[in-house]
């Protein structure tokens, strides 16, 4: 018994909280989100992709979940317990020695503006909520034997993001080119992101719909490839212009991944993941790269 409950302590310990987080919406980072923790499950790993984006939750649009007996809101007012809010996805990965949990954020308004009334209501919430912030990684992590927990973040700098933040081993911070992500970014980094690099949380900037490779809304797949073979053979890496090297440099913060705009994705009506309805478009490249990268991330 001993020695089984060391295991558990080592698998805790090597796991890993990873949380996407932006200065303000549309920079896409619950479609990178939900694709890289699908992408993990199907290589093998215990993942949990967790909605945390409590002001606008939009994962269930993925997975066609609208009605969940119990939410992410229900463990962290204690009404329920780990195993009730996490929905076993595997078998949408086809052939997988993985395993894929999703727990969902109660979009109804009511319920959104009942957290907020008594976070600033009530006294000691704030603390309890906390609390109950970390036992939610840790109960993810010790009674699902998680490898990955993927969090989705409300963005900006808001009670709920920042206790996710706060219980992460590693934030990707997700910008698109233009001044107002990047002073924005640079803004959080300096006074938000700093605290957390001191207790050890690494981050990282992820960029996404840069500009260099676009397609048509009604483009085809093999089109699409062809043209992105030819744009990484003219092109040894995405473009990366003066404003982001000054940005790297002044926040001292490394670019994880530069996601080309893939407007076939963006455009469309409908949310999906792209790694399992199109395994072969390039996209889904760059999302195996950021699976491989995080892998070796200690």
């Amino acid at each position: 018994m001993q020695h089984l409950r060391t295991i558990k302590l080592i698998l805790m310990i090597l796991s890993k909280c990873i949380a996407f987080h932006s200065y303000k919406g549309g920079t896409g980072k619950t479609t990178i989100a939900a694709n890289l923790a699908a992408t993990l499950a199907k290589r093998g790993n215990v993942v949990a992709l967790i909605d945390l984006d409590i002001y606008a939750p939009s994962l269930s649009s993925y997975f066609s979940c609208y009605h969940p007996k119990n939410w992410v809101n229900d463990f962290l007012e204690e009404k329920v317990s780990i195993h009730d809010i996490l929905i076993d996805y595997t078998s949408i990965l086809g052939e997988t020695n993985g395993k894929f949990y999703i727990g969902f954020s109660n979009y109804h308004k009511d319920e959104i503006y009942k957290l907020d009334i008594n976070i600033n209501q009530i006294q000691n919430t704030q603390l309890s909520l906390f609390r109950n912030f970390i036992l939610l990684k840790e109960e993810i992590m010790r009674k699902k034997e998680a490898d990955y927990i993927i969090i989705d973040t409300s963005p900006g700098v808001r009670f709920w993001s920042i206790n996710a933040l706060a219980i992460s081993d590693i934030i990707l911070l997700m910008l698109k080119f233009g001044d107002l992500d990047f002073d924005g970014t640079k803004i959080m980094c300096e006074e938000i992101y700093s605290s957390f690099s001191k207790f050890g949380t690494k981050s990282y900037l992820l960029l996404n719909k840069v500009e260099g490779y676009c397609t048509p809304p009604l483009i085809n797949i093999e089109e699409s490839q062809k043209k992105q073979k030819v744009f990484n053979h003219n092109s040894h890496s995405l473009p990366k212009n003066k404003i982001l090297e000054t940005l790297t440099e002044d926040i001292q913060i490394d670019v994880l991944s530069q996601i080309p705009c893939y407007c076939d994705i963006q455009f469309d009506q409908k949310e999906y993941l792209t790694v399992l309805n199109f395994p072969n478009h390039p996209f889904v490249k760059n999302i195996e790269l950021i699976a491989k990268i995080l892998s070796y991330t200690k």
